[in-house]
Protein backbone atom coordinates (compact mmCIF):
# COMPACT_ATOMS: atom_id res chain seq x y z
CA UNK A 1 0.00 0.00 0.00
CA UNK A 2 0.98 3.67 -0.71
CA UNK A 3 3.09 4.77 2.05
CA UNK A 4 2.84 8.80 1.64
CA UNK A 5 0.73 11.43 0.34
CA UNK A 6 2.46 11.67 -2.61
CA UNK A 7 1.81 7.68 -3.41
CA UNK A 8 -1.50 7.92 -2.75
CA UNK A 9 -2.18 10.48 -5.30
CA UNK A 10 -0.17 8.81 -7.58
CA UNK A 11 -2.44 6.00 -7.79
CA UNK A 12 -5.61 8.03 -8.13
CA UNK A 13 -4.06 9.79 -10.84
CA UNK A 14 -3.03 6.07 -12.50
CA UNK A 15 -6.65 4.65 -12.06
CA UNK A 16 -8.00 7.88 -13.75
CA UNK A 17 -5.69 7.57 -16.25
CA UNK A 18 -6.27 4.01 -17.42
CA UNK A 19 -10.21 4.42 -17.23
CA UNK A 20 -10.10 7.75 -19.40
CA UNK A 21 -7.22 5.46 -21.96
CA UNK A 22 -9.88 2.59 -21.99
CA UNK A 23 -12.87 4.85 -22.75
CA UNK A 24 -10.60 6.61 -25.94
CA UNK A 25 -9.48 2.61 -26.89
CA UNK A 26 -12.80 1.29 -26.65
CA UNK A 27 -14.50 4.34 -28.49
CA UNK A 28 -11.89 3.67 -31.51
CA UNK A 29 -12.19 0.43 -31.56
CA UNK A 30 -15.94 0.30 -32.25
CA UNK A 31 -15.51 3.55 -35.14
CA UNK A 32 -13.42 1.33 -37.17
CA UNK A 33 -15.45 -1.71 -36.77
CA UNK A 34 -18.39 0.70 -37.80
CA UNK A 35 -16.33 1.86 -40.97
CA UNK A 36 -15.47 -1.44 -41.77
CA UNK A 37 -18.98 -3.16 -41.77
CA UNK A 38 -20.17 0.07 -43.77
CA UNK A 39 -21.06 -0.75 -47.59
CA UNK A 40 -21.73 2.61 -48.97
CA UNK A 41 -18.50 4.23 -50.51
CA UNK A 42 -20.20 7.85 -49.62
CA UNK A 43 -20.88 7.64 -46.01
CA UNK A 44 -17.55 5.38 -45.55
CA UNK A 45 -15.50 8.49 -47.55
CA UNK A 46 -17.15 10.99 -44.57
CA UNK A 47 -16.21 8.81 -41.98
CA UNK A 48 -12.44 8.07 -42.91
CA UNK A 49 -10.91 10.87 -41.77
CA UNK A 50 -12.48 11.52 -38.43
CA UNK A 51 -11.31 7.40 -37.81
CA UNK A 52 -8.07 8.31 -38.80
CA UNK A 53 -8.13 11.26 -36.87
CA UNK A 54 -8.95 9.15 -33.79
CA UNK A 55 -6.42 6.72 -34.32
CA UNK A 56 -3.55 9.26 -34.69
CA UNK A 57 -4.76 11.00 -31.37
CA UNK A 58 -4.23 7.72 -29.55
CA UNK A 59 -1.10 7.32 -31.14
CA UNK A 60 0.51 10.58 -29.98
CA UNK A 61 -1.03 9.87 -26.55
CA UNK A 62 0.88 6.60 -26.87
CA UNK A 63 -2.44 4.74 -26.04
CA UNK A 64 -1.95 2.31 -29.24
CA UNK A 65 1.71 2.04 -30.86
CA UNK A 66 2.39 4.35 -33.57
CA UNK A 67 2.47 0.99 -36.12
CA UNK A 68 -0.65 -0.28 -34.75
CA UNK A 69 -2.40 3.49 -35.65
CA UNK A 70 -0.64 3.06 -39.27
CA UNK A 71 -1.67 -0.74 -40.09
CA UNK A 72 -5.40 0.37 -39.35
CA UNK A 73 -5.39 3.01 -40.83
CA UNK A 74 -3.63 1.67 -43.82
CA UNK A 75 -6.65 -1.31 -43.89
CA UNK A 76 -9.41 1.25 -43.66
CA UNK A 77 -8.10 2.84 -46.40
CA UNK A 78 -8.05 0.26 -48.39
CA UNK A 79 -11.87 -1.15 -47.53
CA UNK A 80 -12.81 1.95 -48.84
CA UNK A 81 -10.94 2.24 -51.85
CA UNK A 82 -12.19 -1.19 -52.75
CA UNK A 83 -15.84 -0.13 -52.04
Amino acid sequence: MANNKAAEKRIRQTEARRIRNKYYHKTARNAVKALRNTQEKEAAEKLLPKVASMLDKLAKRNIIHKNKAANLKSSITLHVNSL
